[in-house]
């Protein structure tokens, strides 16, 4: 940190064709700090649009975190305290110090303007980071070491970031927000009540319990191998982009695109799955299949089987989806998370945090996938929170929590065909549970009032 000439918090620019100036403003940065200077009362105002970081130059830099902690201690901020600070770090010289806060508040045009001097200051913050993404995106295209897909989700990602962190939100006082309220909700409710509620999962029973999947929640839906969680998501996904007409992404981690789509035809076109990957299959079945394809063909379901996805590279891809309604992930264990964590728990906790943000971010539900802990499968337990596999966050960030549950106790077969599912979490209302019907061989759910009256 340099203690006489104005020093910048300048961004390695090492490319010949970045030689222009970053962009900054001197008269902004000086009158903020300024302003401050003779009106410390103002700095609640500022630190929601500007951090240290967001100055150019490095003693403004020196400044303004000097006069935040100072805040945080309960000091009072004027030139004095401040010239202590500052002289005590080793960034000013005592009579330099004083000098130079006496400039400042001289060049304050209006102390009233603070707050719009602050947010140029934050605006050239903004552009000064953005070339530096570019510069970097610039620098993977030319070295073109990457697959081309993704240094362009790499570059949408970076950009999406930088956009979202400059996004702030203040208080806002509850008659603005019960205005709110009366001028988008009460209309959804008084003329349309299923898109009040939320994103339905198309079984009755269950959509009376939580009424429907509300825009921006974290739903996750656990189960040990082979009862059907897969299936469950794959069917609400299907019924979400046939009835609702909206698009709905699956993120399918474990499974090809081509087994996840052989699926959803199993499910739609009532075909034994087993068949259809065998081939052993009859005319009627071709027919069936060749009328579930025609429609499903003109439904908006989007199929990523990318593997070791991190939240950051969904959000890019779910970001260029237009009209998105609903996003199933299978399944969370094999995520990665975007930064290396070696603790596989705190991973897990980083990966739910982000995708609940990200579900908020989108406003549209989020279903997510995850195995349990290997105990569960001892007969006759039904499955609980604390049997979430790396838990602890999982249950805490999700909003609503389902499990499904399969009787196995009888050993008459008497129950194969129907499965609970236990409403574990649900921060909108009370847990309790359902049961669903089920037909394995078509990896198919149904309600279970209708269930044997399907054809």
């Amino acid at each position: 940190m340099a203690k006489g000439n104005f020093e910048t918090n300048s961004l390695a620019l090492t490319d010949p064709f970045m030689i222009k100036q970053l962009p900054y403003s001197m008269e902004a940065e000086q009158a903020v700090l300024g302003a401050l200077i003779l009106d410390s009362e103002r700095l609640t105002s500022v630190v929601g649009i500007l951090s240290a970081d967001d100055f150019y130059v490095d003693k403004h830099i020196a400044i303004f975190a000097s006069m935040q902690e100072l805040s945080l201690q309960n000091k009072h901020i004027d030139a004095v305290t401040l010239v202590n600070s500052l002289v005590n770090k080793g960034v000013y010289k005592e009579e330099g110090a004083a000098a130079y806060f006496k400039q400042l508040a001289e060049a304050v045009p209006s102390v009233t303007n603070c707050v719009d001097y602050a947010r140029i200051v934050h605006d050239k913050a903004l552009l000064r980071r953005l070339i530096t993404i570019s510069e970097e995106i610039s620098r993977s295209a030319f070295e073109g070491s990457e697959p081309v897909q993704h240094i362009l989700d790499a570059a949408e990602s970076k950009v999406f970031a930088l956009a979202q962190g400059f996004i702030t939100h203040d208080f806002i006082h509850i008659h603005d927000i019960i205005l709110e309220f009366y001028k988008e909700q009460l209309p959804l409710l008084q003329h349309n009540k299923d898109e009040a509620r939320g994103i339905p999962t198309y079984f009755s029973d269950l959509d009376r319990f939580i009424v429907g999947m509300t825009a921006g929640n974290l739903v996750l839906l656990g189960a040990r191998p082979g009862i059907g969680k897969t299936s469950m998501a794959t069917n609400i996904a299907t019924a979400v982009a046939k009835n609702k007409k909206q698009a709905v992404a699956i993120f399918s981690l474990e499974m090809s695109r081509i087994e996840m789509v052989t699926r959803i035809l199993s499910s739609e076109a009532r075909v034994d799955s087993h068949k259809l990957r065998s081939g052993d299959l009859q005319d009627d079945d071709f027919a069936r299949l060749a009328e579930a394809a025609t429609a499903l063909s003109h439904v908006d379901i989007y199929v990523d089987d990318t593997s070791n996805i991190t939240v950051s590279e969904m959000r890019a891809k779910l970001r260029r989806l237009k009209n998105l309604g609903f996003v199933v992930i299978d399944y969370l264990q094999l995520m990665s998370s975007d930064r290396r964590i070696d603790n596989r728990a705190q991973e897990v906790g980083e990966i739910t945090r982000n995708l609940k943000i990200l579900a908020k971010e989108l406003q549209v539900p989020i279903m997510l996938l995850s195995q349990l802990v290997r105990d569960t499968e001892k007969k006759g337990r039904k499955p609980m929170l604390s049997d979430l596999r790396e838990s602890g966050s999982i249950e805490q960030d999700a909003d609503m929590v389902f499990f499904l549950y399969k009787d196995e106790s009888g050993g008459t077969g008497e129950n194969d065909n129907i499965i609970e599912c236990i409403i574990a979490k649900n921060r909108h209302g009370s847990t309790g549970s359902v049961k669903l019907g089920w037909e394995g061989r078509f990896t198919r759910f149904g309600n279970l009032d209708t269930y044997h009256e399907e054809p």
